[in-house]
């Protein structure tokens, strides 16, 4: 077994466990969670759009592609995230609340399955291209699925699902991520996977602007929004630094 497919592998599974970090919802107060969900939820925001803007596009316009095709993938990537929602009328919920109704905790797993899948794909694409972009990448998708998955098993458990047959079941549509994974990986033997770097970055872009900033944008309190922007800040920061310190 290759490095490469190592990398690709433990990384799908490190993604799928922590779909396990919806357990801590059965410790926590709903005041507390809520209190430090949307702070992570603006970091993983900060996270997602530094990750597309500092390593993702810079390295889909390295790889070869041309200017007019990495754009075209970054609109395509973004597009198809907008339709995946539009299409399962379903949006993130990364708040423990009750607003959610019982059906659409099944549409929830499937949207968070396709998710997973397409993050797969888009993420082994980057290892494929360069074991640190893959990395980089991984990780500003990692700081979405912590928030996502808090918020997931706790709509899950509010709309009436037995807790173990709700944490089964999340893990069972995190696991999708391996699965495109290691379908990205078998087709870099067959055809040029660069594409999937500025397509992921259209990915995390549509997550983080759409998805996660309207939900930590407009809070009430002064103080709260401030500590979102700083999350937010800080997240994109992170892989600003990261980016410095990888260059040569």
């Amino acid at each position: 077994m290759d490095a490469l497919l190592l990398w690709i592998i433990g990384s799908g599974l490190l993604m799928s466990a922590i779909a396990l970090v919806g357990s801590v919802t059965l410790v926590l107060s709903e005041a507390t969670l809520k209190r430090i969900l949307l702070p992570l939820v603006a970091f993983a925001a900060g996270s997602l759009l530094g990750g597309a803007f500092f390593h993702m596009i810079p390295a889909g316009l390295a790889a070869g592609l041309t200017e007019v095709t990495v754009y075209s993938l970054i609109l395509a990537g973004f597009a198809v995230f907008f339709g995946l929602e539009q299409f399962l009328h379903w949006h993130h919920c990364h708040r423990a609340d009750t607003a959610c109704r019982k059906p659409l905790t099944y549409l929830i797993l499937i949207g968070d399955g396709l998710h997973n899948f397409l993050g797969g794909l888009a993420v082994a694409g980057t290892f494929v291209i360069d074991i640190r972009l893959g990395i980089v990448t991984w990780l500003a998708a990692a700081a979405h699925e912590v928030p996502q998955e808090l918020g997931d098993f706790g709509v899950l458990v509010h709309g009436g699902w037995e807790r173990r047959r709700a944490l089964f079941y999340n893990v069972l549509s995190a696991l999708t991520f391996l699965v495109g994974g290691l379908v990205a990986y078998a087709a870099s033997f067959r055809l040029d996977v660069a594409f999937l770097v500025p397509f992921a970055a259209g990915n995390f872009i549509y997550i983080g602007a759409s998805d996660l900033i309207p939900e930590v944008k407009e809070h009430a309190d002064l103080k709260a929004n401030a500590i979102h922007f700083l999350a937010f800040a800080a997240g994109a920061a992170l892989m600003l630094v990261v980016k410095l310190a990888l260059e040569p």
